[in-house]
């Protein structure tokens, strides 16, 4: 077999994303899945791509901010070259508010004017001029911004394997390295490795539960409520998600959590009641200890490096941080952001 000068462990966005990044540089990259690509929680359904809040600025913040203006150019680069479309969107995003929440709202406002430097905006609208879909708000107002975007999930996965195919990567089914530098992008299961493997806790697993309805609203803000992330996609499909469960049983099951999503959405977004459920969803994210993602090399094993935890933000960050893992990997350049890095 073909020694590959990088191998990637898992297809999730991580590990696909910085095969990728890897294959542009011209390394030669094999991609080893043990189960099929995006299988894990990048297999999901949701795809809310959201910004921080723009108040008490960071590293972190910034580097999230960047990452979600290059991601328009970067998944149509990866569509154009698959030929697979990942169903990505600015669209924007309404966000309720209760009556305590609008004066910071307001105060947000203003911050976001300057950190935002006029790629988006964060705007208090009365409820009757929120854009999309109706939702109900407590006070009578509304956050819309115009900087969250969306993407499906499933389908951004297919598009990153097809633009790796172009390349002359394939996935391969497997669970074991063969050999020089590995990159182990292998979710919530890795981070229980590498917790055994290092001798204290480096994160875990949060399952999560989401639902999608048969409701067409293709260019229609996201709405987020309560914690819940209403996503209209493409397709004539809306998203609900997702539950955040540090318990579970089984790791791809539904239950009645997720059946209470879809009152909190009707709740949310009445139009929403008669949209049929056409599909269901559980998978588990893997979460650092910091929530943060974990990057850098793997100590106690020389050439082996690790590109894991990206909750909730995996989508998001991926593409950025693939470029960083590639540095660190390929010319030893290290820029892993305060607060990422595997090993302080």
């Amino acid at each position: 077999m073909t020694m590959a000068d990088v191998t990637i462990m898992g297809a999730g966005v991580f590990g696909l994303t910085v095969a990728l990044a890897c294959a542009d540089r011209g390394a030669k990259v094999r991609v080893f899945e043990k189960r099929h690509p995006g299988a894990g929680s990048s297999g999901g359904i949701v795809g809310a791509l959201a910004p921080h809040v723009p108040e008490n600025w960071n590293p972190k913040k910034a580097m999230q901010f960047d990452a979600l203006r290059m991601a328009e150019r970067y998944w149509a680069d990866v569509a154009a070259r698959g030929g697979v479309d990942p169903g990505y969107a600015r669209t924007g995003r309404v966000q309720p508010l209760a009556e305590a929440a609008v004066a910071l709202a307001r105060t947000r406002e203003r911050q976001a004017r300057e950190l935002w430097q006029g790629f988006a905006e964060w705007r208090v609208l009365p409820v009757a001029d929120a854009p999309g879909l109706a939702v109900d708000a407590p006070s009578g107002f509304v956050v819309h911004d115009t900087l969250t975007a969306r993407l499906h999930p499933r389908r951004a996965g297919a598009a990153l394997v097809a633009a790796l195919a172009a390349q002359g990567v394939t996935v391969e089914q497997g669970d074991q390295p063969e050999g020089g530098r590995v990159i182990w992008a292998t979710g919530y299961e890795g981070l229980a490795e590498l917790s055994q493997a290092l001798g204290r806790k480096m994160g875990g697993g949060v399952k999560g539960q989401s639902l999608l309805l048969a409701h067409a609203a293709p260019d229609c803000p996201q709405v987020f409520a309560d914690g819940l992330h209403i996503v209209p996609h493409a397709d004539g499909t809306i998203a609900i998600g997702s539950t955040s469960e540090r318990e579970f049983d089984a790791p791809d099951t539904t239950d009645a959590l997720c059946d209470a999503l879809h009152a909190s959405a009707i709740a949310a977004c009445p139009q929403l009641a008669n949209a049929p459920v056409i599909a269901r969803w559980a998978g588990v994210r893997p979460r650092a200890q910091s929530r943060a993602p974990l990057m850098g090399a793997w100590p106690d094993r020389a050439g082996h490096f690790v590109f894991n935890g990206g909750f909730k933000i995996g989508f998001a960050m991926a593409p950025a941080l693939a470029q960083i893992m590639a540095d660190l990997v390929l010319e030893g350049r290290d820029h892993v952001p305060e607060g990422f890095a595997l090993t302080p």
